[in-house]
């Protein structure tokens, strides 16, 4: 694998870092014409000859189509130039995506990169990949299943960073204080690990009023259920929001707005998408947690290559993960970053993922001078 860049590592706890992550506005700037859109969710394919599959959960949140998919089609193309992407997105349908694999399989392709809507139900798919000699590599969720290799983020401390921004956030007011728990989807195993690392800081701080699951990760669950925390607790008695995702924030926001809620408490997120940013600085959401999108998708390219060519993945994964059906299996786990109005210049514009004119329109434009984000 020398002839594609530095081999990818990862310890337990501690993000992977290679000269290949580090500019991530230089490599999309060759991404756009790796593959063809998929607006429909259907097969598409890039250019070349062994093929290596993609398959991703939704456009429900926009980290998927603007930075996993480009960025994994990109490295498979820098270590594999004869190798063909071929993708499809399942929008949040089970059914959909099972019927992805299906094709997949048909069309012959060597290896699986697979981030699964539900798991559980998509363990079926991995073991008839398994059974026509096509290895999975889980992305980003821990699918179920005779997967060979897993790539993504320390979870728990996801959790585990959103309850300390919180706690934070609350200060002094901590103790005592009550908060609303929006959790994410009952079939993503990430959801529960999040949940787990942000109750191990919050139970015996703070009192959890009401706590929803957000099936499908959709924003509209998590303004649903605050309006009904709203009336169930009354506005005047939520000090504080766990968030478990950026569109869980959203949501959560556009409820306190619309009750009338003023000053928000303090809104945790996930994935430091553009809008997260920008409520951030405009002091409508506390935090998000920023997951680099590069070294992710770096790992995941780097095993599928590896994979195809029938290597070990030792090299590559230095961790091993247990997930509910298959034991030890080879990991890259990495570290999440928290992200706060104190280090958005730190963090995503330092990596390239936002410009500060993407961040500051006109719209936030007197947010960011106030933030010191333009002067």
């Amino acid at each position: 694998m020398s002839q594609g860049g530095p081999r990818v590592r990862a310890h337990p706890g501690r993000a992977v870092v290679t000269a290949a992550t580090v500019t991530l506005a230089v490599g999309l700037a060759a991404c756009g014409t790796v593959g063809e859109p998929s607006d429909s969710g259907g097969i598409t394919a890039t250019k070349g000859g062994s093929m290596i599959g993609l398959l991703l959960p939704s456009s429900q949140s926009s980290r998927y189509e603007t930075w996993d998919r480009p960025l994994i089609e990109q490295r498979i193309q820098e270590l594999c130039d004869d190798c063909t992407v071929e993708y499809a997105n399942a929008q949040l349908d089970v059914a959909a995506q099972q019927q992805q694999v299906d094709v997949m399989i048909t069309k012959g392709v060597e290896v699986l990169i697979l981030d699964p809507v539900d798991a559980r139900s998509l363990r079926s798919s991995v073991e008839k990949a398994d059974r026509a000699g096509i290895p999975v590599v889980a992305y980003d969720r821990l699918a179920e299943g005779p997967i060979s290799g897993y790539v993504s983020y320390n979870n728990e401390r996801v959790g585990v960073l959103q309850g300390e921004a919180l706690l934070e956030a609350l200060g002094d007011k901590a103790d005592g204080a009550q908060i609303v728990m929006l959790n994410g989807s009952p079939t993503d195993p990430n959801a529960a690990t999040f949940k787990r690392g942000a109750l191990s800081v919050l139970q015996g701080k703070v009192k959890i009023g009401k706590a929803y699951d957000a099936p499908g990760w959709r924003s509209e669950e998590a303004h649903a259920s605050m309006s009904s925390a709203i009336a169930a607790l009354g506005a005047d008695n939520i000090d504080g929001v766990y968030a478990a995702g950026d569109n869980l924030a959203a949501g959560a926001i556009s409820a306190l707005k619309a009750a009338k809620i003023e000053p928000l408490p303090p809104v945790t997120g996930q994935n430091a998408e553009l809008a997260a940013v920008q409520r951030i600085v405009s002091g409508e959401q506390y935090m998000s947690v920023y997951k680099p999108y590069q070294p992710e998708a770096d790992a995941a390219a780097a095993m599928a290559v590896a994979l195809r060519r029938g290597e070990e993945l030792d090299e590559i994964a230095e961790t091993r993960v247990d997930s509910p059906t298959t034991k030890n299996v080879p990991a890259v786990v990495l570290d999440p970053v928290p992200v706060t109005v104190d280090n958005i210049k730190e963090t995503v514009v330092k990596d390239g993922v936002y410009t500060i004119d993407q961040i500051c329109t006109p719209k936030f434009r007197s947010a960011c001078e106030k933030t010191g984000l333009i002067g």
